[in-house]
C-alpha cells in the first residue's frame, strides 16, 4: 500500500461521527504537518495554509470530516440502548448490524436489535422501521449494568463497526465514512503536492466539522479563512448498481456537481473547471441533487459571497455501514485540482465575479 492508500485507510477507519470529530481531525494533522501553517475555528475545523503572494486571492478547498453515525439517546430498564440519528440514515440498512458506543471509559461494541423473518407478519414486511423505534443490544441484563459497568450515557456518540478492505479489483475501495473522509483527503492531497509550487494564490486545505447536521462547520471556517473561490470536496451517487438511474459511475472521472439543494455553482467557475480538465485530459462526469447538499452551501454565502463548486467521486451506498469509491477516480481529482489551483491568480478570479 502506498502512503496516499494509508492515509485514506486511516481516515476512514477513524470514528468521527458529527460533533465528535477529533480523532480524524488528529489523522489530517499527523499527514498535513510541514505543509502549511495549521489553524482551527472555533469550532473544530482545521484549515492548512500554504501562503502564497500576499496580493493573490484566497482559495478554499473544504472536505468534511464528520461521517453519519449515532448518539445515545436512554437506556431501558432491560438494558437497551434507544438511540438517534446523526446524519440522514434509512431504516432498511441499519437493522442488524454492528455498532460501536464511544465511552469514557472506552468503546463498547453492541448490535441493532432485528427480529428473525420467521415473526414477522406480512404488514411488518412492508414497513420501514424507523431508527427511533430500533434498539441496541450491548449483551446487558440491566440498565444498571449499561450505566454502572459500561459507563453509557445519553449523548454518547455511536459510529458503524467497519474497516478498510481492498476488493477484488484493488482499485475498488470498500469503507465505512467515504462520506467525506475522501473531500478531506482529497484536499490535503492537494495542498501536499503543491506545497513546494510557487502558487498564484494562498491555499486553504480545509476538514470542516458537522456537515452531516447542516454544514455547520462550513459556515465558521469560510468565515475565518474569508475565501475569494469556494470549491466543496464529496462524495456523489454513482448509478452503476440494478435498479438505479443515470450515468454517474465508478471509474468514470471526477463528479462535477450542476446542482444541488443547497448551491449552484458559479457559471464561470464551472467553465474553468472544465476547461481545465479538457486541456488536462480528464474524463468528467456531472450529477444534479435535489435533496441534500455539500459545503459549497454555505461557503458561496459567506461574506459578500464566494464563487464556488462542489466536485468529487462517485460512491456507491452511501451513508450505511459500508461504500465503495474507486482509487482512479481519486487520483483524477487530485490532479484536476492541482491544475485548477495554478490557474486561480488574482486576474482569473476576479473574473469570476
Amino acid at each position: 500500500m502506498d502512503r496516499t492508500g494509508q492515509f485514506l485507510k486511516d481516515l476512514v477507519e477513524a470514528h468521527g461521527v458529527p460533533g465528535f470529530e477529533g480523532d480524524v481531525s488528529e489523522v489530517m494533522q499527523r499527514y498535513l504537518k510541514g505543509v502549511g501553517v495549521l489553524t482551527r475555528d472555533r469550532l473544530g475545523s482545521l484549515i492548512c495554509e500554504v501562503r502564497g503572494p500576499a496580493a493573490g486571492p484566497r482559495v478554499m478547498l473544504a472536505g468534511h470530516l464528520d461521517e453519519v453515525g449515532f448518539m445515545v439517546k436512554t437506556v431501558t430498564k432491560e438494558g437497551f440502548i434507544k438511540f438517534l440519528p446523526l446524519g440522514g440514515w434509512w431504516g432498511h440498512v441499519v437493522l442488524g448490524q454492528r455498532l460501536i458506543i464511544k465511552t469514557r471509559k472506552g468503546d463498547v461494541l453492541g448490535v441493532v436489535g432485528s427480529k428473525p423473518p420467521h415473526e414477522l407478519r406480512d404488514e411488518d414486511r412492508k414497513k420501514v422501521l424507523e431508527v427511533r423505534e430500533m434498539f441496541i443490544d450491548v449483551g446487558a441484563t440491566s440498565d444498571w449494568d449499561v450505566r454502572k459497568k459500561l459507563d453509557i450515557r445519553p449523548g454518547d456518540p455511536i459510529v458503524p463497526e467497519s474497516h478498510f478492505t481492498p476488493m477484488a479489483n484493488p482499485n475498488l475501495l470498500l469503507a465505512k465514512a467515504w462520506d467525506n473522509r475522501i473531500g478531506c483527503a482529497m484536499a490535503a492531497e492537494t495542498a501536499k503536492r503543491l506545497k513546494e509550487t510557487k502558487l498564484p494564490n494562498t491555499l486553504f486545505a480545509v476538514a470542516t466539522v458537522q456537515e452531516e447536521v447542516g454544514l455547520r462547520g462550513a459556515q465558521t471556517s469560510a468565515f475565518k479563512v474569508q475565501p475569494d473561490v469556494g470549491i466543496a470536496l464529496d462524495v456523489g451517487i454513482a448509478h452503476d448498481t440494478p435498479g438505479t438511474e443515470g450515468d454517474e459511475k465508478l471509474g468514470g472521472g471526477p463528479l462535477i456537481v450542476v446542482y444541488d439543494a443547497t448551491s449552484i455553482p458559479n457559471r464561470r467557475l464551472f467553465d474553468l473547471v472544465v476547461g481545465t480538465a479538457e486541456k488536462a485530459r480528464i474524463p468528467l462526469q456531472f450529477e444534479a441533487v435535489e435533496r441534500g447538499g455539500t459545503d459549497a452551501g454555505r461557503i458561496h454565502m459567506s461574506g459578500q459571497g464566494v464563487p464556488s463548486i462542489s466536485m468529487g467521486v462517485p460512491a456507491r451506498y452511501i451513508h450505511s455501514h459500508v461504500s465503495i469509491i474507486d482509487r482512479r477516480d481519486f487520483d483524477r481529482v487530485v490532479k484536476l485540482l492541482m491544475a485548477l489551483v495554478k490557474r486561480l491568480d488574482r486576474k482569473t478570479v476576479e473574473g469570476l465575479v
